[in-house]
């Protein structure tokens, strides 16, 4: 954890910056009125410096980009809560966005939050789903970096 959010977690105890580009690494105040703080956030966490930006949680500034992917899954998917349980799944990881059936007796939905919660939840759906279920696979696109969030919860479409 790094214990002043508003500091590079890169910088040492005495302030002195330990990444490759020490001038991107220094004391940046959260509250300082800074344009375009999501572009800074995105420019900063590819050098390891992430600063948390008014209104994000410490969680989804700590080390990870943020992402937004949809999916579809195939198989036996519909008729075993599926969608229940990937809501309840994505919720526990701390991911937002939708699930819904489709006609074509599939599941689709769209997942976002930090690369690394969004990875894990992409095997979830390749690989688990529901008890009762059975994936022959999940296709995933349209997968981008992006600057907010655009859901509050993880929900089920009807």
């Amino acid at each position: 954890m790094v214990s002043d959010p508003g500091v590079c977690p890169s910088l040492a105890k005495d302030r002195a910056p330990r990444c490759a580009l020490k001038s991107f690494c220094r004391r940046i105040p959260v509250s300082a009125p800074l344009a375009g703080v999501g572009l800074l956030i995105a420019f900063l966490s590819t050098f390891g410096c992430l600063v948390r930006a008014p209104g994000l949680s410490m969680s989804m500034a700590e080390g990870d980009t943020l992402i937004s992917v949809d999916y579809e899954v195939f198989g036996k998917v519909q008729g075993v809560f599926f969608r229940k349980y990937t809501q309840a799944e994505g919720k526990k990881l701390g991911l937002v966005g939708w699930v819904q059936n489709t006609d074509q007796g599939t599941v689709q939905g769209q997942l976002q939050g930090p690369t690394s919660k969004v990875r894990h939840m992409q095997e979830w759906l390749q690989t688990r789903g529901s008890p009762k279920s059975h994936i022959d696979r999940a296709s995933f696109n349209n997968e981008k970096v992006i600057l907010k969030l655009d859901y509050s919860d993880f929900q089920i479409v009807k």
